[in-house]
């Protein structure tokens, strides 16, 4: 097959769901306003709460959601053959991960910019709350652990991208004061912008950065990990203005052109597809497609994670609440543009299907390696680029992304730390709480020795936690739009489903823990499902009492609620 189909039809259906069902999402599930005032003006402090353009909100949101999960999981999963991946992808974006990212958006706007997990004390109950604050954390500490791993491991195999990376941080800054000091006009400041990031690229290109053996007695990669933690130490607690978002706002149109010049060499080069659309020929102790594909894609798709982004700091930020659909949703979207572009590197990257199957010969191989070298060679067959700078501008795609996920997840963190200290009557500052997500987060990762590989010890989990995660916040939309009487089908279809295939896969990685003695993975995967099943059963109590009870009608809500004529646009 060739992959330009797959391409066009992909992209499509995605375009098609933003203009269409988001729509159908924001006048008459959500009743979006441009009247309502939104925690970004109502709390203004210039240091999290921050009227934003859209479009300046657009890409620190989608870069921090992004990461590299969108193209691990996929990159991984199409060891089922390249169909399941792309039905997932394709159809999740649109009916999941849409609705969930929006979702998440309107109900932290519409409580002062409040917390996914705070929420969760609101609509499902004060148990329940804490423990969805154990898995936020849990998935937290994930995420930071694994992509500072992530991101050492390319830097050392990807010396040319070392330049790109840190440069653009230089960039951003000048970017974030040309906006918000100089007010320069976006369309000027963004050329400049990204011109000053590709040319570091080709800078990175033709002058590698490459670490002695030890660096102060570490290794190289371990030397990178420390450096990156302390970096998002400091970039966690600097106002968003300063660096985080013209930062991610640069890099988010970094990626559309890099996703653009990998769907144009498509479009000229319109490589076949090597790999079985069903692989039907699965190395041996491949487990089974159903459930684990959904907790392999577990961005890409849907996932959790974007529920704490977008009530963690991209609520905060929203200038209008209509500008949530194009934030949100199409947010969305640009990570399974994403995601589907990996799909279509990691299946029609490779010369034959032998190829394929040597990089594919056991369950986790693939990832960010394939998604690399299998773009790389794509974006030299079809625009002629010299190989070498092909595989510089995807890894440095995949870089920035991964840091910019990180950053913004110590941040996260230090929230949830700060809540969980409320909880137990201890009230931490910015700088104690940052502390001691630093302290967790190092202590997992160089847990297991010197090389840092005890980041990536709990991350067989991150899936299935993600997922979970996903779940329960869809379980407060759905509480909400019960007790405002909107229709819930659209909350409550993806709801059942992610929770299903999310308690399953645990299941089965449970007596997968069990046979193999991993016992730290076995304890963790216990704490998540009992503290799943005990909030589902805590939301089906909650939504329960919302069909009885009399309709949520805030005081803040717009006139027109009710009615059914929703918000306009």
């Amino acid at each position: 097959m060739n992959s330009l189909i797959l391409a066009g039809i992909g992209v499509a259906m995605m375009i098609a769901g933003y203009l269409l069902y988001s729509r159908f999402l924001g006048r008459r599930v959500y009743r979006l306003s441009a009247s309502f005032r939104t925690p970004a003006h109502e709390l203004q402090d210039g240091v999290d709460f921050v009227p934003t353009n859209k479009f300046i909100l657009w890409g620190h949101h989608f870069t921090s959601v992004a990461g590299a999960a969108p193209i691990v999981g996929p990159a991984i999963a199409v060891i089922w053959g390249w169909l399941p991946a792309f039905l997932w992808v394709t159809l999740g974006t649109v009916f999941f991960a849409g609705m969930h990212d929006l979702g998440a958006l309107w109900a932290s706007v519409r409580h002062r910019g409040q917390s996914i997990g705070t929420l969760s004390a609101r609509y499902i109950g004060a148990r329940g709350s804490r423990l969805f604050l154990v898995v936020i954390f849990l998935l937290l500490l994930m995420v930071n652990a694994a992509f500072a791993v992530v991101i050492a491991g390319l830097l050392v195999s990807t010396p040319t991208a070392v330049l790109p990376t840190w440069g653009a941080l230089v960039v951003a800054v000048l970017i974030g004061q040309a906006i918000y000091r100089l007010k320069w006009s976006l369309p000027v400041v963004s050329m400049i912008g990204v011109a000053a990031l590709y040319g570091l690229i080709l800078l990175g290109d033709r002058f590698p950065v490459v670490l002695p053996e030890t660096v102060l007695g570490l290794s190289a990669t371990s030397f990178w990990i420390v450096v990156l933690f302390l970096y998002a130490a400091v970039a966690s607690t600097l106002p968003v203005w300063v660096l985080l978002q013209p930062r991610d706002y640069i890099n988010g149109l970094q990626l559309f052109i890099g996703l653009g010049l990998l769907y144009g060499s498509v479009l000229l080069f319109g490589p076949s597809i090597v790999a079985p659309a069903v692989n039907a020929n699965v190395p041996e102790g491949t487990p089974g497609l159903m459930p684990l594909l959904f907790v392999t894609i577990a961005c890409g798709a849907i996932s959790g994670f974007h529920g704490i982004v977008s009530s963690g700091t991209s609520a905060k930020q929203l200038d209008k609440e209509t500008d949530a659909r194009f934030v949100g949703y199409f947010g969305a979207v640009g990570e399974g543009l994403l995601a589907l572009g990996a799909i279509i590197a990691t299946t029609a990257g490779f010369r034959t299907l032998a190829d394929w199957e040597e990089v594919y010969s056991a369950f986790g191989q693939g990832g960010v390696g394939a998604f690399v070298d299998g773009g790389g060679a794509i974006l030299n067959a079809g625009l002629g680029l010299p190989t070498s700078l092909s595989s510089t501008i995807l890894a440095t795609m995949a870089v920035l992304f991964a840091a910019t996920t990180m950053d913004t997840g110590v941040r996260l963190q230090r929230f949830v730390v700060q809540e969980i200290g409320d909880l137990v009557g201890v009230k931490l500052g910015t700088v104690v709480a940052t502390a001691i997500v630093l302290v967790v987060c190092l202590g997992l990762t160089f847990s297991a020795g010197a090389d840092g590989s005890g980041g990536m010890l709990i991350w067989p989990l991150f899936g299935t936690t993600n997922q979970i995660l996903a779940g329960l916040t869809l379980s407060i939309l759905a509480v909400m739009l019960v007790r405002r009487r909107r229709p819930v089908l659209p909350a409550l279809v993806p709801l059942v489903f992610v929770l299903f295939v999310s308690v399953y896969a645990l299941l089965i990685q449970l007596g997968g823990f069990y046979r193999d003695g991993n016992w730290l993975l076995l304890v963790l995967d216990v704490i998540i499902l009992v503290a799943a099943l005990w909030v589902i059963v805590e939301a089906a109590v909650a939504l329960r009492r919302a069909r009885t009870a009399e309709p949520d009608l805030d005081e803040d809500e717009p006139a027109q609620v009710g009615t059914g004529g929703g918000g306009r646009e």
